[in-house]
């Protein structure tokens, strides 16, 4: 069953074992006419999901002296913590109302993406940190895959095309703190962007401030209820659908002036391909209405490097 609000459909992930071509058509189609739907019955524990969230809070209540022993410059954000006023969206001078802390893949020792792939950090002051992220980072990993698959039916691939392009992809869970709003701050939370990635899970958007750009440049506020996931199409997947599945522009807003005083934590699961994956535009998103809008093939860590830089994280 598909259900609307706020124009963005809400499709239940049970539905994909239910009625496998059913569940395919209805996510595709949202994402092909928003970039976004709302997933429930995902499957992610709410036992987890609420460990997840009050360790965050905890580790972002920490001192930021504390904090800022885990800041690695030099390093992209990619692990650790990223401070208040380091993030800012592409062509923006002005850094996005955010604090963060990122999470990889752990891969074993010899890994070939080992460099492009640097080791989590951890912190001291919270018992519990590591193991509750990587249980948190696999969950994800495992509703990602399951909406890639739907994805790929929707495209007319075979189910499982997806599977080898993210296998020990560069993916990342990214805890966002927003903290209160200055009064007159000309920053918001987070500017007009798209995602870099390939789709994005994002936790906690039923806090209020997400929006999306229609097609008619209207903005659009995107409200999961409690526990349902926000998921959108990143850059390079639009880049190799040959934007038949558009990265829509999405931004967190400011709360009103009554809520400035009230911090935001949301959770994105930043699902990426392996860093050696060659996006290379699909042949059959290519037609003479549809010319190829991206002759030129590029890896994925390549890709990613070029748009970190944009955003001012390398």
């Amino acid at each position: 069953m598909t259900i609307t609000h706020n124009s963005v459909p809400t499709v239940s992930l049970a539905m994909a074992d239910q009625d496998t071509e059913a569940f395919a058509e209805a996510i595709g189609r949202s994402f092909a006419d928003w970039g976004f739907a709302i997933v429930s019955d995902h499957d992610i524990p709410p036992a987890l999901i609420a460990r997840a969230e009050a360790m965050s809070r905890a580790f972002f209540a920490l001192p930021e002296a504390v904090k800022r022993q885990y800041h690695r410059t030099g390093g992209g954000g990619a692990r650790g913590y990223t401070p208040l006023g380091t993030e800012s969206a592409k062509d923006s001078d002005i850094h996005d109302l955010k604090e963060f802390w990122h999470i990889g893949r752990e891969l074993p020792p010899g890994h070939p993406f080992a460099d492009s792939m640097p080791a989590n950090i951890w912190p001291e002051e919270l018992d519990g940190f590591r193991e509750t992220y990587l249980e948190m980072f696999a969950a994800f990993d495992r509703a990602g895959a399951r909406i890639l698959a739907a994805i790929a039916r929707f495209l007319n691939l075979p189910p499982d095309f997806f599977e080898d392009t993210v296998r020990d992809g560069n993916s990342v869970l990214r805890l966002i703190h927003y903290p209160p709003v200055p009064e007159n701050s000309p920053a918001v939370r987070a500017a007009a962007h798209e995602d870099i990635n390939t789709i994005t899970l994002l936790m906690g958007a039923e806090e209020a401030g997400l929006e999306l750009r229609d097609r008619q440049g209207s903005w659009r506020a995107v409200t999961p209820k409690p526990g349902e996931l926000a998921v959108n199409i990143g850059d390079m997947l639009q880049r190799l659908t040959n934007n038949r599945l558009p990265s829509t522009t999405h931004q967190v807003v400011n709360p009103p002036p009554e809520r400035r005083g009230q911090a935001r934590y949301s959770m994105p699961f930043f699902l990426h391909f392996r860093p050696d994956y060659r996006i290379d535009t699909l042949p059959h998103c290519v037609n003479a209405d549809h010319p190829d809008l991206y002759p030129e093939p590029i890896t994925a860590h390549d890709y990613l490097q070029q748009r970190l830089r944009e955003i001012g994280l390398a």
